[in-house]
């Protein structure tokens, strides 16, 4: 998207106003004002990419970038080329700094500004997530979200003060400090007292860089942004992988970066759900089902007149009817039934109601529930639900021979009343 918003500055196209927005719209236009192509904007922009490839061979210290916009600036005044610059598309820079003021709005406005301005908030919380995330990967480090987010919110209340617009962590920006040398927030420091500077001192000058100059260095910023080499080894990853990230690619380069975040976290969430549904299972370790090696139960195994069952994988919605189904095979009713829940690391209110539907179906039948080894998540998740308190906490056994105990003597206890 970096580079498709730079083919007009270096061609020097004149588009006869801002580039369309759309993708397949954008480069219509582009081909639409081919006619007006600029050989002089073609020749500074190959001279300023032919600078910023070439200069990390001559000083590392010197930032390729800064070169290639002082030769470009030169170069284009020197000879008098007719290239577009910042001042004549963006007209003069202001001197001064802008005066705080407390901007104009109705009470009556706040119901229609709450959306737009959550929408916002999330979208620039992705976006600087996103660059951070890149920034990570980058120079090797882990940024600090919470940091980062609380900043970036302070920020934006305060611009709005100031004339100013909502801003994020910008990616193109990040990828340019992170390849020029950044690896501190020293660098965002600087870089803002850089541009308070221009602004109050140095303005006029940066009013005569080259459009092409500032293309090709975007140009070069967006090829190593791409990381296609990381691109092209993500398709040895699960079809799946591959899905979502040809979606957000896709999507990212004909619609938007945002939609494409929004559609791939969308697809990322199914898909590890349906990877979570198939991973959990429950198998009876008893009984005419029995699933399990013998081994896997105490020693003198389970008494007649008792099943169990053991859940493996995190228990919530995507498991959930696995668990209806697998319950529903059970032909006869047993005495007790126990199940097994040292694998079940979480559930969510899908696997507690699944829960409640059980034990109140095994009170009609007369069977007796048992939950043995249970973590602390699920127990916890059902003591604020209240569904503890409907199984009753003397269900609940620490160990699978504590329950096997339990049930033998329940069983017991049934016989003789019966008999």
């Amino acid at each position: 998207m970096i580079f498709s918003s730079q083919v007009s500055d270096l061609l020097g196209l004149q588009l006869g106003g801002p580039a369309p927005a759309g993708f397949f719209e954008k480069w219509g236009a582009y081909l639409a004002s081919l006619e007006t192509f600029n050989l002089h904007a073609l020749l500074v922009a190959g001279i300023s990419l032919t600078i910023v490839l070439l200069w990390p061979r001559i000083s590392r210290r010197i930032p390729g970038p800064f070169v290639a916009i002082l030769v470009g600036t030169l170069t284009a005044q020197v000879l008098g080329l007719d290239v577009e610059t910042i001042g004549s598309r963006f007209g003069s820079i202001p001197r001064t700094l802008p005066v705080p003021r407390v901007p104009a709005f109705a009470v009556a406005d706040l119901p229609n500004l709450v959306a737009p301005a959550f929408a916002i908030a999330m979208l620039g919380a992705i976006e600087s997530l996103l660059s951070a995330v890149i920034a990570d990967g980058m120079i090797g480090g882990r940024h600090r979200s919470n940091i980062e987010l609380v900043a970036q919110g302070v920020a934006n209340i305060a611009a709005p003060l100031f004339g100013g617009m909502p801003a994020t962590g910008a990616i193109a920006r990040t990828a340019t400090s992170i390849r020029n040398g950044a690896r501190t927030p020293i660098a965002g420091i600087t870089h803002a007292v850089t541009l308070a500077l221009i602004t109050l001192f140095f303005g006029r000058w940066v009013e005569y860089i080259p459009m092409a100059t500032l293309a090709a260095i975007l140009v070069v910023v967006a090829y190593h942004m791409s990381e296609w080499r990381t691109f092209r080894s993500e398709f040895q990853a699960p079809k799946s992988d591959i899905l979502v990230l040809l979606s957000t690619f896709v999507l990212t380069v004909i619609v938007d970066l945002t939609v494409a975040i929004q559609v791939g976290m969308v697809l990322a969430m199914f898909l590890f759900m349906k990877r979570m549904a198939e991973v959990t299972n429950v198998r009876a370790i008893t009984g005419d089902a029995a699933e399990g090696e013998p081994e896997e139960l105490p020693t003198g195994g389970a008494p007649a007149g008792v099943l169990v069952y053991e859940i493996n994988g995190p228990f919530f919605f995507g498991a959930a009817e696995k668990f209806k189904e697998t319950m529903g095979t059970i032909a006869k009713p047993p005495r007790v039934l126990i199940l097994r829940m040292r694998n079940v690391m979480a559930m969510d209110s899908t696997g507690m109601h699944a829960f409640r539907d059980l034990i109140r179906r095994s009170r009609k039948d007369g069977t007796k529930v048992y939950l043995a080894e249970i973590r602390s998540q699920p127990l916890v998740a059902m003591d604020r639900r209240g569904l503890l308190a409907e199984i009753g906490e003397e269900s609940l056994f620490g160990s699978l021979q504590e329950a096997l105990d339990a049930g033998a003597a329940a069983v017991a206890a049934e016989g003789k009343g019966t008999a």
